[in-house]
């Protein structure tokens, strides 16, 4: 797959996070009688009452259960404890400890360059003799690592394997597997500046962008462990007289996580461990053009005591595995996060029943966006202008939230397309392990081909204002592009380019404005600039977009505070990050029993 997006996360506020401490490995406490609030320990946190997540089951006290569900005079409650969950701070490279971190941390991953990966099915470890390069995107001649990829045999072996580790690690209490997840949490912020690095070398980003991705990689272990334990137990039903009514969730089986490459970490990361916090067992198929993340993400899991059969991480070309692992009848569901033109063929061949499949294949796939900022006569110029250019430029507008349409008053056109090319014309091209450089590299030659394709087409369909710069040899470097004037019917409107090139168009007003950004077959991410409140209040009803941001950029989705995924083309609105998205690995299951 050639095009992926996720949220996320530059301006990611600096929040902070409670201190660890050493602490015993923690257990659900089971009481009798009433609950009590008592916090356990972690042996990297302290576990107190500011959010509590409980996991119980109530039968009332002196009634008789039929003695098919096992079931005595009791009342059980077991109650766990975790701290409120707070998202990852980023760090600040202006602070001198901090840049001279990330230093020591590029030189440190840079050595370790041209490593051999076999893949790893099980305890087994696989060197097939195919192997796959990666090459860092700023310097082609450097190779990042060696992965050995699979046949279409070893990825039916993967799921199969997947499929015999189910039963047992679906029995995994839940508190155990949100415990592991945890401690993923606790060795990637440890190594954090470690995967920065992998990031800036494999993935083209900046040190920023990089910060970015592996701490949003830690919000999504830490948010979806709480809420595991949120979902453990018997959620309310009501209660019919002469039963005792409870609906649990339970997992689903087998699932297939293809993630994409420009959020190497964080994207792989929630997808994998939200499936895997549920009691599901995973075949992840890491992006051909980041495999060392994926595997290096691998290390991770297992390093925190996530059983070898519980997942593999199984590196092969989409072509080649792709279609093998999403139709396998053990199979059960595929997460998916990339180009609109391969999540629907995955939900199509996903949809076709295969011989011995006994249900129908769950699909959550996010992909793509062409994400507008809408501009109001009445607001913050300045704001606006830079705005879009953080959400059009930032990972050299690799992101499905990136802002690659500006539909702009009329009124205020012409100021905000000047003070724009002020700032896009100022912007420094180059090798991303150099802090000094905004925009890297775009992740590979095909899409370098195919950015500046567009940008020929866009030639005719507007008229350049900012772009043709000179760019650095060596690496795969687009110069940033602005082209106004553009109608809505052109191609450089309506088609996803995910590279650094904006469109900009003319609004006859604030209606219009917001017909024109709903003229799209997508529906992921929009911001509107306006000090008007009658404007914003219509944009919240009629902007058609699952993530809409007001006065801000549209990029930078927090874990918890804004959950992630749109609408019509865009995908199937998973909404990650959110206290929905753990449901979508889930099954319900009611029971009833009869009070005798």
């Amino acid at each position: 797959m050639s095009q992926a997006g996720g949220s996320k996360r530059l301006g990611r506020k600096n929040a902070g996070r409670n201190a660890g401490v050493a602490g015993p490995r923690p257990a659900l406490r089971a009481e009798s009688g009433v609950a009590r609030r008592r916090p356990f320990r972690l042996p990297f946190f302290e576990f107190s009452a500011l959010s509590e997540y409980r996991v119980k089951q109530v039968v009332p006290g002196g009634s008789r259960l039929n003695g098919a569900f096992g079931w005595r005079n009791m009342v059980s409650m077991a109650t766990a404890t975790v701290s409120q969950f707070r998202n990852e701070p980023c760090a600040d490279f202006s602070v001198p400890a901090n840049r001279e971190a990330m230093e020591k941390a590029l030189a440190q991953v840079r050595s370790s360059f041209g490593r051999e990966y076999p893949l790893r099915i099980g305890s087994e470890r696989i060197s097939t003799g195919d192997t796959l390069i990666s090459v860092n995107p700023s310097n082609v001649m450097e190779v990042v690592g060696v992965h050995h990829r699979a046949s279409a045999a070893l990825a039916n072996r993967a799921v199969e394997s997947a499929w015999a580790a189910y039963p047992a690690w679906s029995r995994t209490p839940a508190e155990e597997r949100a415990r592991l997840l945890l401690e993923v949490a606790r060795i990637l912020r440890a190594r954090k500046m470690e995967f920065d690095a992998w990031l800036v070398y494999e993935a083209g980003k900046t040190w920023p962008e990089a910060e970015a991705d592996v701490s949003e990689g830690i919000d999504f272990c830490e948010y979806y462990a709480r809420e595991m334990l949120r979902l453990a137990g018997p959620q309310p039903v009501v209660q019919m007289p002469g039963e005792v009514d409870e609906m649990l969730y339970i997992p689903l089986g087998v699932g297939v996580v293809i993630p994409p490459w420009n959020f190497p970490l964080a994207i792989l990361a929630g997808m994998t461990v939200a499936a895997l916090v549920t009691g599901n067992t995973v075949v992840l198929k890491p992006s051909s053009e980041t495999p060392t993340i994926g595997a290096k993400f691998g290390e991770v899991l297992l390093e925190a005591g996530f059983p070898e059969s519980c997942f593999t991480v199984l590196t092969g070309s989409g072509s080649a595995i792709g279609d093998v692992l999403v139709q396998h009848p053990k199979t059960r569901f595929i997460c998916f996060t990339g180009s609109r033109d391969v999540g629907v063929r995955i939900n199509e061949l996903a949809a076709r029943h295969q011989p011995g499949q006994i249900w129908i294949k769950r699909v959550i796939a996010e992909m793509g966006g062409k994400d507008p900022i809408v501009v109001d006569a009445d607001s913050d110029l300045d704001s606006a202008v830079q705005g879009v250019f953080v959400s059009a430029f930032g990972y050299q507008g690799q992101k499905c939230s990136a802002c690659s349409r500006a539909i702009v008053d009329s009124k205020v056109y012409d100021a905000f397309l000047e003070k724009l090319a002020a700032r896009a014309s100022a912007i420094q091209v180059g090798p991303c392990d150099d802090p000094r450089h905004y925009l890297g590299p775009v992740i590979s030659e095909s899409a370098r081909k195919t950015i500046l394709s567009y940008i020929e087409i866009g030639k005719a369909e507007g008229r350049i204002v900012v772009g043709g710069a000179a760019v650095p040899e060596g690496g795969y470097f687009v110069p940033p592009t602005v082209i106004a004037d553009v109608a809505p019917t052109a191609r450089i409107f309506q088609e996803e380019i995910f590279g650094p090139v904006l469109a900009v168009t003319r609004a006859r007003d604030f209606e219009d404005a917001i017909d024109k950004a709903n003229d799209s077959e997508y529906g992921l991410t929009g911001a509107v600039y306006s000090n008007d409140p009658a404007h914003l209040g219509q944009a919240r009803e009629r902007f058609h977009v699952g993530n809409l941001y007001f006065n801000r950029k549209c990029t930078g989705a927090m874990v918890g505070a804004h959950p992630f995924g749109g609408f019509n083309m865009s995908g199937t609105d998973s909404k990650a990050g959110g206290p929905d998205y753990l449901l979508l690995f889930l099954q319900a299951k009611a029971v009833a029993a009869k009070i005798t």
